[in-house]
């Protein structure tokens, strides 16, 4: 039987939150606006998707105009982190890479294309991913694209791991448990398990999926 663990990306694997503020500050300048925002509240706009996250930035705008902001704040944040490297978790290289001896891994965010690709160009060990899939390729939510890459991969158990409500409604979505990352940026109802550190990750997991051997 083939097990897998799934990973959001913003406070799970990294936190480009102040990357990802400066280059959307300078964006939103650029377009002759006055809005500034905080690392806090890119803490609250993470794991959403880009629509909804336009819509809380830019509230008084009509549909068509929160929309064009926010891909121009894209557009810059982009080209930012490929230019300014986000932190990725300690430890996290060694402990991804036992996980992969003994489970599938791959990553599900609601990002846009190319985000998670800046990611694994700059962690150092793409290798240790089989897949990966995002809201802004399939159009899909973050649980159907959980069972997506779950049914290319022929994973049969699986555990998510993320960091906000949002991540915890997916995962009960795809019908697989949930593990909250209560180091990253959000607070959740409820989960399966509870880790502080991504040390932590490979007990957890082992305890709600089953020793592989």
């Amino acid at each position: 039987m083939k097990k897998g663990i799934l990973f959001d990306l913003d406070g799970t694997l990294w936190d480009s939150s102040a990357e990802v503020t400066e280059a959307w500050n300078q964006a939103i300048l650029r377009q002759g606006r006055t809005e500034q925002f905080t690392v806090a509240d890119m803490h609250n706009f993470m794991g959403r998707t880009l629509e909804a996250i336009a819509a809380m930035m830019f509230p008084a705008e009509p549909q068509p105009e929160q929309i064009r902001l926010i891909l121009a704040c894209e557009e810059n944040e982009y080209k930012y982190l490929r230019a300014h490297k986000a932190h990725i978790y300690s430890r996290e290289e060694e402990i991804l890479r036992a996980l992969s001896q003994e489970y599938a891994l791959g990553i599900v965010s609601n990002c846009q294309d190319g985000y998670i690709d800046i990611y694994l160009d700059q962690c150092g060990f793409p290798q240790l991913f089989c897949d990966h899939e995002c809201a802004g390729v399939t159009g899909l939510s973050k649980g159907q694209n959980i069972r997506l890459v779950m049914e290319r991969q022929g994973i049969e158990r699986c555990v998510y791991l993320g960091d906000t409500q949002g991540d915890a409604d997916a995962a009960k979505e795809a019908g697989i448990p949930f593990i909250h990352a209560g180091y990253g940026f959000g607070k959740v109802d409820a989960a399966d398990a509870v880790i502080s550190d991504i040390t932590e990750l490979p007990g957890a997991a082992a305890a709600i999926l089953g020793d592989m051997r």
